[in-house]
C-alpha cells in the first residue's frame, strides 16, 4: 500500500540525500537533470550549483521548478519526496556564502551516509571547470510532499 509520509520521515530523506532530480521549464518543454543539493534546514531552501548553460537560462526565464528524492530498496520498498519552489539566483557574498554551506553541508551528508571523508568540492561535484566560477542558486521551497510503499 502506498501512503504519505509523515514530515519527519521527508525531512530526514530530504536532509541525508544530496542527489535529487531537478524539474524545469523551457520553451514550455519539460526537462529534468540529476542534480546535486544541499538542504539548508535554518532557511528552509535546497542550495545549488551550475556552470552557465541550458538549465540556468531555462530557470531565469521561468523561475518554478521542483526537485525530486528518491530511496529505492525494491519495487515495494521506496520512500520519495517532491519539492516544489522557486529558483533563485545567488550573487556576490551571498553566492560565495552560500556555495560555502552547499560544499561543507554535501561533505557531512557524504560523510554520514558513505563513510567517505572528502575535502574538495570537486571530489563529489564536477561542475567547477578551471577558473569558471559556478552559478550559485537556491530553490525556495514552497510545498513539500512524499510518498512510500513498504511490505
Amino acid at each position: 500500500m502506498i501512503k504519505n509520509l509523515e514530515h519527519k520521515e521527508i525531512m530526514y530523506l530530504l536532509s541525508h540525500n544530496y542527489i535529487g532530480y531537478l524539474a524545469y521549464l523551457y520553451r514550455k518543454r519539460p526537462f529534468v537533470v540529476p542534480i546535486t543539493y544541499y538542504y539548508y534546514k535554518k532557511d528552509q531552501v535546497l542550495i545549488c550549483y551550475s556552470g552557465e548553460g541550458h538549465k540556468i537560462n531555462a530557470m531565469r526565464k521561468n523561475n518554478s521548478v521542483s526537485l525530486s528524492i528518491a530511496d529505492i530498496d525494491s519495487v515495494s520498498n521506496w520512500k520519495s519526496v517532491m519539492v516544489e519552489g522557486i529558483f533563485e539566483e545567488l550573487i556576490g557574498s551571498n553566492a560565495k556564502s552560500s556555495l560555502h554551506t552547499f560544499s561543507l553541508g554535501v561533505k557531512g551528508v557524504i560523510r554520514k551516509k558513505e563513510q567517505q571523508n572528502l575535502h574538495f568540492i570537486s571530489e563529489f561535484s564536477s561542475k567547477i571547470y578551471n577558473d569558471e566560477v559556478p552559478i550559485v542558486f537556491q530553490i525556495k521551497i514552497q510545498e513539500i510532499t512524499g510518498k512510500k510503499r513498504r511490505y
